[in-house]
Formats: structure tokens, C-alpha cells, sequence
């Protein structure tokens, strides 16, 4: 574009800009107005709510509220932002038809002011090119800071337009280059306004059942998986009543993501790691990848059941005694109750159901004894208690039931139940006979029982079932998907409603919630039992699974996702894949067909579209001076990379030697130092990859090394030890200046 035409689009987008600010910023004052009233009522209440949560939308909505423009072949042309506007300042109504979203000062048939970028017209925005124009000939993407407009990028989409960003697939090719050439914050922000063609098809597929997206590193999936996540918010409103959980693999991850959902309007979200699913329980150790992988497997789900029905009583002659007398409720009629309470029923649950049901069956036994002793009584008093009841029952007066024969009326049995089920004494009976159980006591007493063991999950070796035995008290990660499991098969022993004012705190302190859709990032680490906990959170299987199966570490075995889901999902699942890596330089992905090849990937790695011009660099140093040398090398990436962000990989062994040299240097404090499978889903501007061979040389080494390489968006430096140091410092290339 010529100066004076960029220059006249700026002065345009800016004049739209301070419209749709100041059309914002009169409903948030509005809504503000509102909530500060008090609510009156529990509909009031639920109403301010509802105010708040449109409040958060437009306040979080500031920076970046219009990003994009759409002009339609027909003249049309409509503004893509965060949230949806109205003309009159209301926000843009979420419908599946944008054009029934009407403005209240225009015409009827009007078009709102600005779509969300989830509204179906906002689509071609992210998925139209100059192959498949859409009835679009131009997008538009405008860049501001604040309220300011700082530049835009039009993108002519007609074939003649199409550059070599449209032949490789690229939406807005300028401005997505641009983002991915910025300085990284320590924090991932939003990608709305440079979504791809395939991240948008994923982000808008069907949520009806699993979908388990494939893509490899810088490939966007966790941008993708909270996009989706605001997009079916939106789409779906009775997810917003259910809360969405986010699954990652670590609370540093869920830390770097949390300011995504927010920024995007979306609060109705609670995220956790498989460790921390459980309220009110701690990880207190870690525990061997063999005994890990163990646990993992799909045979504990079975075994749990089985051992959960095992707690359940046996029938037999249950003696209570009430009033001083003795009733028997005889083996076949609890045998009864026990078949009709307890097939597929939590164990406390069905022991609830049980206890209502032996109330009525003591109260009619106690209701049938006193009939039958005052049966034998009349059969040689009748005379005697004839003249009795003449003697105490007034001329003309019928008397009552019971009065007259002694008999129980049916008010006076169920008052006689209700005094049944709140006396202490039948209440200890019944704890005595079916107690509570408390979920970790009875799995510690599963898990360290060889005998138990083998009766319960036969398909352990002897060797297996010895060292799950042996593994000490505190809980592994391993252990909380067996406790979860059990949690559930137990059910709970008082049910309460989960307090907290809003859907998500709610969902957080329950155990037993079920929640609208649940995402899990870095899917390809769970285990077989991890997979049954996310599964159980949302029994419609309403799933979005994203990971890279070449990335996985974990203990298990699987290396397809078949393998990992079959267990748990069977053939019921949908699969998607992301080719395109946008963040990590085609210089480092150059590097990974190696190891990925010895890692025993059936799968090609992603095709890079930008350069950074950085040729990867390596440096051998003397074992001694390993520590040393990585504080300098990072001292010199943080220089380079001034503004951004620089991370440290290494092996784990070498984890402890290479934080304490960083920390005694002022200069770099805050610098990550991490193992491959803490780095996973992280990025950095430069990444210093320390003695890469010690990482290939750890359990499923290959590719956890797969990982390190490609977590850098500019710059990525190796330091190997080795027998002499390398004056040279750079065996690739020279260093330039980032």
C-alpha cells in the first residue's frame, strides 16, 4: 500500500475505532450502573449475575476490541472484534443467524456494528483465501495499541491477490508473521485476530463427541483448545452452566495460559492438573515410571468396581431392638432391599437407599409385632378388653384406629418411621453393619495388601503387586486417578451442594461435578486411568483432546493415539490434525526428522512457514565448566533477546547444578531451568538446550529431545559436554543479533 492510502485506512479504522469504544464504554457504565444496586430476590440475584458476567466481557474487551474487517463482493462490509456490538451500544445477541441480531435505532434488517469474532458471518475473517473467497474481496487486519491504531494489512482475496502465503495455507499471512515475530511475555496471549484456516475448522467442529487433535510442536493446539473452549461458551450457552474444565499438564502451563479465557470474556472455566483434580487432595511424592505405568493401566478401573461391590454386606438376620423389644428383619427380605438399592449405585448411595428402606421395614415390624401380641391377647380377653374399651370410649364416640383395636393408622407408622430414622441407636446398627468408608483409607488398604492385590487385579505379575505394595504413604501422582475412581464407585458418604458464587468455584470444590466440555492439553501424557477421570467429568463425552503423540513421556507405552484412547473411548472418536508449525523457525525444525526417526514416530513433523534466519548454534564444553558456561550463554540470549523471554532445557539430573549458577546472578533471576517434560507446551524467544544427549539418554529420551528443540520462536543454542571446550563457541554459525 502507498503512505498516503495506509495513512487514509488508519485515519478510517481509527474514526470505526473510537465508535465502537465509545458504544462499549456507554453499556459498561450502564451495566455498571446496574450491579451497583442491591439485589432484592433470588431472581434479582441471578439477574445481576448475568449483568456481571456482560460487564467483565466489555471491561476485559479494552485492548484489542476491533482487530479485523471483512468487504464483501456486494459492498458489504462488517468489523470483526472480541465481543459483538449493536448499534445502539447493546451487545450483538448470540444467535446462529448473525443477521437476526438487530439493532435497536436501525432498520429492521440492519447489520450489527461490530461481529464477534465467533459469530458464524465472522467466519471467512479466519477460513476465506483468494482460492475460496467466500463472497469476500478484502480482509482487513487492524493493529492497535489501546485505543490507538497503529497499522493495518489488507489482503486482496481474489486469486489474482494470492501470494505465497495463500499457497501455503495462510489466513492474513502479514499480520500473523508479524504477531509470531514479537517478543514472547512469559504469558500466552490470544490469537483471534490470526487464527488459521485449519485452527478455525477445529475450533468451530461439532462438540457431539471426543475430538482428539494431532499437531506438533508450534503447531497453535493450545491456541486452538481455548479458543474452542470460548467458542463453544458462546455457541452453547448451557455450557456456561456447567463450566468447561481445562486438563494441562502443569500448573506452571495452566500459569502461562490462565490470562487466554479471560481476556477472550470467559470466566465459566476452571482449570487444574490431573494431581490437583481432586479437592482437599495433595501429590506428597513423586514415584518410580515403573510403578507410574502400573498404575496407569485401564485393568484398575474393573478391579475397583470388583472391589467396590466386595464392601458391600452380605444379607443376613438383621436384630434391632426398639422400645425394649427385639425385631428380626428376616436374611431374604435384606436380601431383597440389597438386590433392588445397590446394582450399579455408589456404595453410599445405595446405603442410604437401604437405611430409608430398613426404616419402613422396623417401623412395619414394630407396627406388626404390637399386632400380633394384642391378637393373642384377645384371643382369651375378649370379653375383658370389650368392656375396656366401653368403659373408656364415651357414648357416640367412634374413637380412633388404634384406640378401638390397637391397630397403627398409616400417620402413626410413618410418625413412627421418622422417629426411626433420627434415633441414634438404629443409626450406629446401621453404620456397624454397612459402615462409611472413607475413599483414601480404603484404596491404601487395596494398594498395600498383596492378597487383596491378587484377588482383585489377578493380572498383576507377583513382581507388580510387590511393588505396588511396597510404595510408602503420601500420595503419588499415580495413585489420584485410582483415588478418583474409588471416590466415585464409593460416591459420597453426606452429599452437600458445593458453595461459591460463581459456576466455576462451584465446580472446583465438587468432586462429582459434571461439566459442559472438558479440554485436555498435552493429552498424549495421560494414562489409561487419567483418560477414565477426564471421562467421568463429562459423561456426553463432549471432549476436546489436543497433544502430539511423537512429544509423549510418560510412563506408559503408547505410541499412537489409539493405543492411548482405545481403553477408554474405544473406535467413539474424532480425529483432526494441525500441519502447519508457526512458531518454531524452519532453521529448528530442521533439526527434528533425526530424532524424531529415533524416536519411532510414524508421523511427519509440521511444515514450518517462517524463518528466523538464526542457524541453531552448539558449543562443546568441559563437564566442569558445564554450569558456568550455560549462565554465561544465557546472559548473552537474554542481551540479544532483550524484552522477550529466554528458557533453559536440560536433563534432569543436571537440573539442580544449573539453577543454582543462574541464581547467583542477579542479571538472571527469572530464567526457567527446567526438564523437557516441564518445558512441554512452554515457548521462549531463545531457548539454551543443555547437553542434549543426557536428555536422548532418559527414559523415552528421544522424544522428550524432541521436545527441548522446539520450544525456541527465534534462537536456539546447544551446549554439549565434552572433553575441551570449544573456543570457538559456535560450531553452525556465527550469533547474530536478535
Amino acid at each position: 500500500m502507498r503512505p498516503d492510502t495506509v495513512r487514509s485506512a488508519i485515519a478510517e479504522e481509527q474514526e470505526f475505532l473510537d465508535l465502537a469504544t465509545a458504544r462499549r464504554d456507554r453499556l459498561a457504565a450502564h451495566l455498571e450502573d446496574e450491579l451497583a444496586a442491591a439485589a432484592e430476590d433470588a431472581l434479582a440475584a441471578s439477574r445481576q449475575r448475568m449483568l456481571r458476567r456482560q460487564f467483565e466481557e466489555l471491561r476485559r474487551a479494552g485492548d484489542g476490541l476491533v482487530f479485523g474487517r471483512l468487504d464483501a463482493l456486494d459492498g458489504t462490509v462488517h468489523h470483526i472484534g472480541r465481543i459483538g456490538l449493536r448499534d445502539d451500544g447493546e451487545p450483538a445477541e448470540n444467535t446462529e443467524d448473525t443477521e437476526d441480531t438487530k439493532p435497536a435505532e436501525d432498520a429492521a434488517d440492519a447489520d450489527p456494528l461490530l461481529l464477534d469474532w465467533r459469530a458464524p458471518a465472522a467466519r471467512p475473517f479466519y477460513t476465506a483465501t483468494p482460492f475460496d473467497p467466500q463472497g469476500q474481496a478484502r480482509r482487513r487486519h487492524i493493529r492497535t495499541a489501546g485505543s490507538v491504531v497503529t497499522g493495518v494489512d489488507d489482503e486482496p482475496l481474489t486469486h489474482a491477490g494470492g501470494g505465497a502465503g495463500a499457497e501455503e495455507g495462510l489466513v492474513g499471512e502479514g499480520a500473523l508473521l508479524a504477531a509470531l515475530g514479537q517478543r514472547r511475555t512469559g504469558r500466552m496471549g490470544t490469537a483471534i485476530a490470526t487464527l488459521q484456516r485449519e485452527q478455525d475448522d477445529i475450533v468451530r467442529a461439532e462438540a457431539t463427541g471426543p475430538l482428539i487433535v494431532q499437531g506438533g510442536p508450534g503447531t497453535g493446539k493450545t491456541v486452538v483448545a481455548l479458543h474452542r473452549v470460548a467458542y463453544l461458551l458462546f455457541t452453547h450457552q448451557q455450557m456456561a452452566d456447567q463450566a468447561v474444565l481445562v486438563l494441562g499438564p502443569s500448573p506452571r502451563f495452566l500459569d502461562y495460559i490462565a490470562q487466554v479465557l479471560p481476556a477472550l470474556g470467559e470466566t465459566a472455566v476452571v482449570s487444574a492438573t490431573c494431581d490437583t483434580l481432586l479437592p482437599g487432595v495433595v501429590v506428597g511424592r513423586d514415584e518410580s515410571r515403573v510403578v507410574s505405568e502400573i498404575k496407569g493401566r485401564a485393568l484398575w478401573q474393573g478391579a475397583l468396581e470388583e472391589y467396590a461391590r466386595s464392601l458391600f454386606p452380605a444379607p443376613r438376620d438383621l436384630r434391632l431392638r426398639w422400645d425394649g423389644e427385639f425385631h428380626v428383619i428376616p436374611a431374604g427380605t435384606v436380601a431383597q432391599v440389597l438386590a433392588a438399592v445397590a446394582p450399579g449405585r455408589p456404595y453410599h448411595q445405595a446405603r442410604r437407599s437401604f437405611a430409608t428402606q430398613l426404616h419402613h421395614l422396623l417401623a412395619e415390624a414394630v407396627a406388626e409385632q404390637r399386632a400380633a401380641l394384642l391378637a393373642e391377647m384377645e384371643e382369651g380377653y375378649e370379653d375383658i378388653l370389650a368392656r375396656f374399651d366401653r368403659g373408656v370410649t364415651p357414648a357416640g364416640t367412634a374413637g380412633s384406629s388404634s384406640d378401638v383395636d390397637g391397630l397403627l393408622s398409616d400417620e402413626e407408622i410413618e410418625e413412627l418411621r421418622e422417629r426411626i430414622a433420627g434415633n441414634d441407636a438404629i443409626a450406629r446398627f446401621v453404620e456397624s453393619w454397612w459402615p462409611t468408608r472413607d475413599p483414601g483409607a480404603t484404596l491404601r488398604a487395596l494398594l498395600t495388601d498383596p492378597e487383596l492385590l491378587r484377588r482383585f487385579a489377578p493380572t498383576l505379575t507377583p513382581a507388580e503387586a510387590a511393588l505396588v505394595a511396597a510404595e510408602p504413604e503420601p500420595w503419588a501422582p499415580g495413585d489420584i486417578p485410582l483415588l478418583d475412581a474409588l471416590a466415585d464407585l464409593l460416591g459420597e458418604a453426606s452429599p452437600a451442594p458445593a458453595a461459591g458464587d460463581s459456576v466455576a468455584e462451584r465446580a472446583r470444590r465438587q468432586r462429582g461435578w459434571v461439566y459442559g466440555h472438558v479440554v485436555i492439553d498435552e493429552a498424549q501424557e495421560l494414562s489409561e486411568m487419567q483418560w477414565q477421570m477426564a471421562l467421568r467429568r463429562c459423561p456426553t463425552r463432549s471432549i476436546t483432546a489436543v497433544g502430539d503423540i511423537d512429544q509423549a513421556e510418560a510412563s506408559h507405552r503408547h505410541t499412537t493415539w489409539s493405543e492411548a484412547v482405545r481403553a477408554t473411548l474405544g473406535d467413539r472418536w474424532t480425529a483432526a490434525e494441525l500441519t502447519i508449525c508457526y512458531r518454531t523457525p524452519s532453521e529448528v525444525m530442521d533439526l527434528t526428522g533425526p530424532v524424531l526417526a529415533k524416536a519411532g514416530s510414524h508421523n511427519a513433523p509440521p511444515r514450518a512457514v517462517r524463518s528466523s534466519g538464526i542457524a541453531p548454534w552448539q558449543r562443546t564444553v568441559a563437564p566442569d565448566e558445564l554450569a558456568g558456561a550455560a549462565a554465561e550463554a544465557v546472559r548473552d540470549l537474554r542481551h540479544r533477546w532483550s524484552g522477550g523471554t529466554v528458557g533453559v532445557v536440560a536433563p534432569a539430573a543436571r537440573i539442580a547444578a544449573l539453577r543454582a549458577a543462574l541464581t547467583g546472578v542477579p542479571a538472571l533471576t527469572g530464567v526457567p531451568v527446567l526438564t523437557a517434560t516441564q518445558a512441554k507446551g512452554l515457548e521462549w524467544d531463545a531457548t539454551l538446550l543443555v547437553d542434549p544427549d543426557g536428555i536422548a539418554a532418559e527414559p523415552r529420551g528421544w522424544n522428550a529431545l524432541y521436545v527441548a528443540l522446539t520450544r525456541c520462536t527465534q534462537e536456539l543454542g546447544r551446549l554439549l559436554p565434552g572433553p575441551s571446550y570449544d573456543t570457538s563457541g559456535v560450531v553452525a554459525s556465527s550469533q547474530p543479533k536478535g
